[in-house]
């Protein structure tokens, strides 16, 4: 498909990069030059520069044989009123990244079929969104939920206590019952691995699962791990996401954010008056322990730096607060992350262009999800009737030795597949592919 990026920030970036990696064909408009020569220098792209908000720059771009426009830039009015002369130049489909949650509010005046859109995607809210399921699934480095929490995949490292070590995972199965999840994923030192039956656990690793979410709590356990109680949370940033996170807290816990701005820490008081807002250098650890950062439960760290939000997470870790997430835009930063020690990362832009990418793949999938430092991605497949994948029980399908079969949700019932298992047409299916195989893995769900 032909697909027209507007803006090549962080987020225009990435998803550019993602998009091109689907095999589409993309063209970018950019304002600002550095962006521009930076979407040159490494992006296969047809790059313009020029006003995003321009009828003329948009031919200029052939808007008319794009397939779909996503306006990424950082203002709501160009992506705006982008999609409205999109729309009205024959597109097929839109999607702007909207800032202000007010366009997103059923009782706005206009709905988005009004402006020419269909996806409004607010990536600050989506953020805060994975925030808060990390903070609530504390021992967790990643949590994404598909069908609406039915099926959880958790991303979580093991400890030296944990008593799964050293034992083949066939024999792990066995041991504890066949219990309704399946580790897809092993992340050791630099590398992610496809788990087999003969392989080992060992202290570090980094694994993620497919569960029931009535088990989760159960195979935390056996991992070492320990459900911390949330009472104290304390928020670098008083952006949109910290706002956000701290709303979804403050009557629940004790809630703190520092702010470096005067006037933002004077406007978010007004609108957060369950919290306490504190203005200060967040990096400055006297002002840390001064506010009482050793007393607390939960370090979230959302300021528009990723430098300062890093080295903040590590002070917090140094000084043994239990939980410490961190927002990391840079895409680079992120397989360093877990070596550095840093405990979970989320990243607005990996967020973002996941949620374009599922809603431009969703005649094919109902879900692809990507994961901060990983190179792979887990995507929901539907079955379709007559495709390979339904034809025979798994162990007579070679599927790709890069991939795994994680979970399979039949009539409502969640289901860990063995062998023997048959998926049938209309099932939702569960997989995780490293990227040399999804090619692949796709082929067996085509009809």
């Amino acid at each position: 498909m032909n697909i027209l990026i507007l803006g090549a920030g962080d987020i225009g970036f990435q998803l550019a990069r993602q998009m091109l990696n689907e095999g589409h064909n993309i063209i970018i408009v950019e304002s600002d030059p550095e962006h521009v020569k930076r979407a040159n220098d490494q992006l296969d792209a047809l790059v313009i520069e020029g006003n995003a908000s321009s009828y003329q720059v948009l031919k200029k771009a052939h808007l008319e044989e794009v397939d779909i426009l996503a306006g990424m830039t950082d203002r709501d009015e160009v992506n705006i009123l982008a999609c409205m002369m999109a729309k009205r130049s024959g597109v097929n489909t839109t999607i702007a990244r909207i800032r202000n949650p007010e366009f997103g509010e059923p009782q706005f005046i206009f709905q988005p079929e009004e402006l020419g859109i269909d996806l409004i995607i607010h990536p600050e809210k989506a953020t805060a969104e994975a925030i808060i399921r990390l903070i609530r699934q504390s021992s967790a480095t990643d949590v994404i939920e598909f069908e609406d929490g039915r099926i959880q995949l958790l991303g979580l490292r093991i400890e030296k206590n944990a008593s799964i070590l050293r034992i083949p995972l066939n024999d792990l199965g066995e041991q504890y019952g066949n219990p309704p999840m399946r580790i897809i994923a092993i992340k050791r030192k630099e590398h992610t691995l496809i788990p087999r039956g003969d392989d080992l656990l060992v202290p570090g690793d980094q694994i993620f699962i497919v569960s029931h979410p009535d088990y989760v709590q159960s195979f935390l356990e056996l991992a070492g791990k320990k459900q911390i109680r949330m009472e104290n949370l304390m928020i670098l940033g008083g952006g949109l996401i910290g706002q956000y996170v701290a709303l979804a807290f403050s009557k629940e816990m004790n809630v703190k954010i520092i702010e470096s701005n005067v006037d933002k820490s004077r406007e978010i008081a007004d609108l957060l008056p369950h919290t306490l807002i504190i203005q200060g250098d967040g990096t400055d650890i006297d002002l840390l322990a001064l506010e009482g950062i050793m007393d607390m439960d939960a370090f979230v760290a959302v300021t528009g730096d990723d430098e300062t939000n890093i080295i903040a997470t590590l002070v917090a870790r140094h000084l043994q607060v239990p939980r410490t997430i961190a927002l990391v835009n840079k895409v680079e930063y992120l397989p360093i992350t877990p070596t550095i020690g840093m405990d979970a990362v989320v990243s607005k832009q990996l967020i973002t262009a996941n949620a374009v990418q599922r809603f431009i793949r969703q005649k094919e999938v109902a879900s692809v999800n990507t994961l901060p430092g990983i190179e792979a991605e887990v995507i929901e497949f539907l079955a379709r009737e007559g495709s390979k994948i339904t034809k025979k029980p798994l162990r007579k399908i070679h599927f790709p030795h890069h991939a795994i079969i994680g979970a399979v949700l039949h009539r409502e019932e969640l289901i860990i597949p063995r062998g023997d298992t048959v998926i049938e047409p209309g099932d939702r299916v569960i997989v995780f592919t490293l990227p040399q195989a999804r090619a692949r893995v796709e082929k067996f769900f085509v009809k």
